[in-house]
C-alpha cells in the first residue's frame, strides 16, 4: 500500500466519522426533548443512537457499495461508535458551555 492510498483512507474514515458524529448530535437534540427522554442525560441518549446508527450506517454503505456484510464489520462499527460518541459529545458541551458564557444566559 502506498502512503497515497494511505492518506486518502484516512481522510475518507475522518470524514465519516464528522458526518456520523453531526448526524448523532442532531438526532440526540432532536429526540432529547421527547417527554421519555427528558429524564436520561443527554450523553446516554447520545451513546444510544451512536450505538444504533453507526451500526445501520455500516449496513446500508456495504449494500450500496455492494460489499457482503461480514461480521467483523459490524462488530467493527461498534467500536467506531464510541468514536463517534466522544466527538458529538464534546462538540455540544464546548458548543454550550460557549453559550452559557454568553449574555443570552437565562438567569
Amino acid at each position: 500500500m502506498n502512503m497515497e492510498l494511505l492518506i486518502q483512507y484516512v481522510t475518507y474514515a475522518l470524514t465519516a466519522v464528522g458526518a456520523m458524529a453531526f448526524l448523532v448530535s442532531i438526532i440526540t437534540q432532536v429526540i432529547k426533548e421527547m417527554p421519555l427522554l427528558k429524564k436520561i442525560q443527554t450523553n446516554v441518549v447520545a451513546l444510544a443512537v451512536s450505538l444504533i446508527l453507526c451500526p445501520i450506517a455500516t449496513i446500508i454503505a456495504c449494500q450500496y457499495f455492494k460489499i457482503v456484510v461480514e461480521w467483523y464489520y459490524v462488530f467493527a462499527s461498534f467500536i467506531a461508535a464510541f468514536i463517534v460518541y466522544l466527538v458529538s459529545t464534546g462538540g455540544w458541551e464546548r458548543v454550550s458551555e460557549m453559550w452559557s458564557r454568553t449574555k443570552y444566559n437565562k438567569k
